[in-house]
């Protein structure tokens, strides 16, 4: 039998000791400071990326590439933010289009849950309106605004109706993508002990397509954003108040770059927020359940 001979540099040593002696340091390191570096290391490179975007910003409007009127500075955009803040017009603004997102959104879900159950479980349906849930995913949802607006005039009613038809395909596909996903024997394991429809549906085709499901909630989450800013860019009315599309269109309307600029990124902030307070934790419980948040960090 050979006998391995130690390595000379003695790297392969000490870079195992290395290891060993950092997953100790972490282990005994306490538990809030332990989730205070995972909060610094989530936050940190997007606010460099975010810190390098504005240089080069900076540096671009420096060199009056563009004129004035269609690359403002830095500061102009943010002079016309702050004083919306000011004022308190952004809070107005953004309640306007926020709740009308996560109405539409909610209801989107009450549709589309069932709607995917139904689509994933029943030949028929799924031969019958299959296709057109993933042809309506696809269809821009700006192309309903101009219908909706005749259907059901300058009002909430046409905005929600673009918003249910941008979420509720998203959410439908991404439940029976997870669904058929699912291992064929979880199905038949519970109606062995019992479980018939809505209770099956409920306590295993739910829990089991999770993940897919949650990635079609978040897909449908954006589709109603991006729905509900195409609508409020072109259905403008004082009816319906100012949301950030309109606060957007006023800006273009006006020839206003920096305020064009200053919505976009609020409608920018508004996903990112939702995504990183919202979607990001629920996703990273479910993962961390199944054992599969390793991406996640």
């Amino acid at each position: 039998m050979q006998r391995s001979e130690p390595d000379p540099t003695g790297t392969s040593t000490r870079s195992g000791e290395g290891d060993v002696g950092a997953g100790l340091d972490a282990l005994d390191m306490p538990v809030a400071e332990r989730r205070s570096r995972t909060r610094l290391a989530a936050v940190l490179p997007p606010l460099v990326a975010l810190l390098a975007l504005v240089v080069l910003w900076q540096a671009l409007w420096a060199t009056a590439w563009l004129p004035e009127y269609r690359l403002p500075a830095p500061l102009a955009v943010w002079e016309v933010f702050w004083a919306l803040v000011e004022d308190g017009q952004v809070w107005g603004i953004l309640w306007t289009s926020v709740h009308r997102a996560v109405l539409g959104f909610a209801v989107g879900i009450l549709i589309a849950t069932p709607l995917g159950l139904l689509v994933a479980r029943v030949r028929l349906v799924r031969a019958a309106i299959g296709p057109l849930l993933i042809g309506l995913q696809s269809l821009p949802s700006v192309a309903w605004v101009p219908a909706a607006v005749l259907w059901f005039g300058l009002t909430d009613a046409a905005i929600y109706f673009v918003v249910l038809l941008g979420s509720v395909p998203s959410i439908a596909n991404g439940l029976v993508s997870g669904i058929d996903q699912i291992d064929p024997a979880l199905p038949r394991v519970g109606r062995v002990l019992g479980a018939r429809r809505l209770a099956a549906a409920r306590h295993v085709l739910l829990p089991a397509a999770l993940p897919g499901y949650l990635g079609g909630l978040k897909q449908g989450w954006a589709f109603s954003w991006r729905s509900l800013m195409a609508a409020e860019l072109i259905a403008i009315s004082p009816q319906l108040g100012v949301g950030l599309g309109t606060y957007l269109s006023q800006g273009q309307a006006f020839n206003d770059m920096p305020v064009v600029i200053a919505a976009i990124l609020l409608i920018l902030l508004v996903g990112m927020g939702i995504e990183l307070l919202v979607f990001r934790p629920v996703e990273r419980s479910v993962l961390r359940a199944r054992g599969l948040a390793g991406g996640l960090g």
